[in-house]
């Protein structure tokens, strides 16, 4: 082992090339053909609509007419902001007709395998390394060309390692599929199990309930529906798992993860289990968790607690959903970071049944939700085992920045 510490050897390595030695070292710069020459930015009010892929940094920003590519290439986003994020793949492969701005580098490789081998190694490595200035970083093409790469020296083990990632990412792309189809699925039924605007009674009833009649209608402020909590909490009686704030809060309704670290000082809305936290900085994010736990909430966070007529599972349905995300950005204020407006909020028209059937609603509801969370931690586990693969099949290499 520690003969390999000093070499370029990766840790894993398939049996029929175990004795080919030393991998080697090459800057990017020396192993493609760096085509961002032939670039060209398209504002808004000049594209004409067709069906060719027109690329910006983060994929497919729209479709036009004209084409300035038309071959297998590589680009790599020089956005340094979102390559940070990791909002998106830093580098991406792209075929045919295709237009790209001046936003993502554009490289072409004499071997398929070796730009997919690049593509995957770009994208598991820090690109902070490579990138130049501070309020808005660049991946630029000086720093592009530098990026030390490690390849195998055959052909054969490129293709290898090239159909072992292949085959792991289309395993992850089915499983990803599966769970959008869940996602839809789940959005279809909250429009048929809920009233629509207009409606008294939703489309799709449970049979015990059809003749029910029609659902009560109040606003959110009213006190039979919620309302805000105002209770506080120090900050010395949190820890990282019972603090809330905006940036722990997930995107699409998807929870909250560990917060990285505690306030110095403050006090915080206190909430509590069955407790309804809204993120109201870019509400378009769609930042909803139901609580279940005890803990506080940053300024930026509201906390809507059930009221006597309206059960909490109910409740955590209604705002997590479109139509109430839709209706806060309405009333927004702020371009960059919109923020909620609460007198708005509590004038939100909410529609319910009597309990037993908010109770049945939300149960089948909530499994929905069990199925997709057990979903994505599915695609989390294989995204994890691939980076771990990753870290085997390349070995580490020297940073040239």
């Amino acid at each position: 082992m520690n003969n390999k510490t000093n070499k370029l050897i990766p840790e894993l390595r398939f049996p029929e090339f175990v004795n080919e030695g030393e991998w080697v070292e090459k800057e990017l710069g020396g192993i493609a053909e760096n085509l961002d020459s032939k670039r060209v930015p398209i504002t808004s009010n000049q594209r004409e609509k067709g069906n060719i892929p027109y690329y910006g940094a983060s994929g497919i920003i729209d479709y036009v007419k004209e084409y300035i590519y038309d071959e297998n290439l590589l680009c790599i986003s020089e956005d340094g902001a979102n390559l940070i994020d990791r909002n998106y793949p830093i580098a991406f492969s792209i075929s045919g007709k295709t237009w790209v701005n001046n936003h993502a580098h554009v490289l072409k490789f004499e071997n398929s395998n070796t730009q997919l081998l690049v593509e995957k190694y770009i994208n598991s490595i820090n690109i902070e390394d490579f990138l130049t200035g501070m309020a808005q970083p660049k991946l630029n093409r000086g720093k592009l060309d530098i990026i030390p790469i490690p390849l195998p020296e055959t052909p054969q083990e490129q293709q290898k390692i090239a159909t072992c990632l292949s085959s792991l990412d289309e395993v992850i792309a089915a499983h990803s599929q599966k769970l959008e189809a869940l996602k839809e699925h789940k959005k279809g039924l909250m429009q048929n199990l809920f009233p629509q605007e207009g409606e008294t009674v939703p489309k799709l009833r449970f049979s015990e309930f059809v003749g029910d009649g029609e659902w009560v209608e109040k606003s959110l402020g009213d006190k039979e529906v919620s309302f805000f909590v105002s209770e506080k909490v120090t900050v010395k009686k949190l820890n990282i798992n019972t603090y809330i704030s905006t940036e722990n809060m997930l995107s699409d309704f998807s929870g909250v993860s560990t917060a990285s670290k505690l306030p110095s000082f403050g006090s915080f809305t206190k909430f509590t289990s069955g407790d309804i936290l809204i993120s109201n900085i870019r509400p378009y994010l769609k930042k909803v968790w139901k609580s279940n736990k005890i803990g506080g909430a940053s300024n930026d966070v509201l906390v809507f607690r059930s009221g006597s007529e309206v059960l909490s599972e109910f409740l955590e349905f209604t705002l997590k959903n479109d139509s109430f995300i839709n209706y806060v950005m309405k009333s927004a204020k702020g371009v960059k970071m919109p923020r909620g407006d609460k007198s708005s909020m509590q004038e939100y028209p909410v529609k319910y049944p009597n309990s037993n059937e908010q109770q049945k609603i939300a149960s089948c509801l909530s499994s929905l939700d069990e199925l997709i969370t057990a979903q994505a931690d599915k695609i989390e586990q294989l995204k994890w085992h691939k980076k771990g693969l990753m870290q085997g099949l390349f070995p580490s290499t020297t940073n040239k920045n």
